[in-house]
This record gives C-alpha cells, structure tokens and sequence, in this order.
C-alpha cells in the first residue's frame, strides 16, 4: 500500500494555526529539524513500517523542537494527520486523547522513542494496551512531576486544524 505524506509548508501551516488558536510564540527555530523527519519516514529503508514512520515524526517534532513553541501540540496534530491521510482516521480520537497524555513525558525525556513505539503500535492494533505495555506506562508515568505541563485541548481542537 502506498502510504501518503506531506510537505514541510503544510507542517508550518498546521503549525501556525496551532499558535495562532491556543497561543504561543510564533516562528520556526530550525527548518532542517521539519523537512528532515518529513524526508525520512517516506524511506523505507530507515523506517519500513507505518508504526515506525508515524514514531519518528511524532518524536522529532516532539524532541527537536523546529519551531518557537507548539512542538507538542505540532507533534500531535501532524500524527493525527498521517493517520487521516492514511485511512486510519477511525482511530484519530483515541491517539489524540492518548498523545495529549503522551506529548509531555516524551519531551520530559519520561518516555522514550522506543516505548512510544510500543505505545503507537498499539494504538493502531489493539483494542486497549496489553498488561505488560500497561505497566511500562505506569512505571515512566510515576516519574511526571504533578506540577509539569498537560495538554488537554481535546480532539475537536486537533480535527479542526487539517
């Protein structure tokens, strides 16, 4: 199956919506850190399968922080849209609300590229997080500092930007 991408103007535009409706401090901090990951996930050889791919993107916008401000929120919108433009929009709500949990542990350096692999994975093919995966998140989740950030936006404010 050929899978669908997108290009680094769009990224920017879905990122310019995001600060533009919750805030935030305009502006892009390092084009190569938004075409870089956008070039990557579409080679096979470095990120053969969609989980992976959908990872990477996730994780690179989360961590390398391309723009000012959003990278979190940024990271969560350009995953729900390449599961939209993937034909996975049925499971676009529930990655959603599981990535606002996400987003922040991952940039808290909580949970790693290889959990959140995990974590996607089984959001695209389970019907819940099976026990094992269950207690990996546990475990990272006892390390948030209760006084950090939460995104709760929800999922209209994500559907609303693509």
């Amino acid at each position: 199956m050929a899978l669908n991408f997108f290009t680094a103007d769009y990224t920017i535009r879905i990122h310019d919506k995001i600060i533009e409706i919750s805030g935030g401090i305009p502006g892009i901090k390092d084009y190569g850190n938004i075409d870089s990951p956008l070039a990557h996930i579409q080679n096979d050889d470095y990120y053969p399968t969609f989980e992976e791919k959908l990872t990477h993107l996730i994780f690179s916008f989360n961590k390398f922080h391309a723009f000012n401000d959003g990278n979190k929120r940024t990271s969560i919108a350009i995953g729900a849209f390449l599961l939209e433009v993937n034909g996975l929009d049925f499971i676009v709500n529930k990655f959603i609300i599981e990535m606002e949990n996400i987003a922040v542990t991952v940039a808290d350096n909580i949970i790693e590229k290889e959990l959140l692999l995990e974590i996607i994975t089984s959001l695209i093919n389970e019907e819940d997080y099976k026990e094992e995966l269950k207690l990996k998140i546990i475990n990272s989740l006892e390390q948030i500092d209760p006084d950090s950030e939460q995104i709760n936006f929800g999922t209209d404010f994500y559907r609303d930007l693509y």
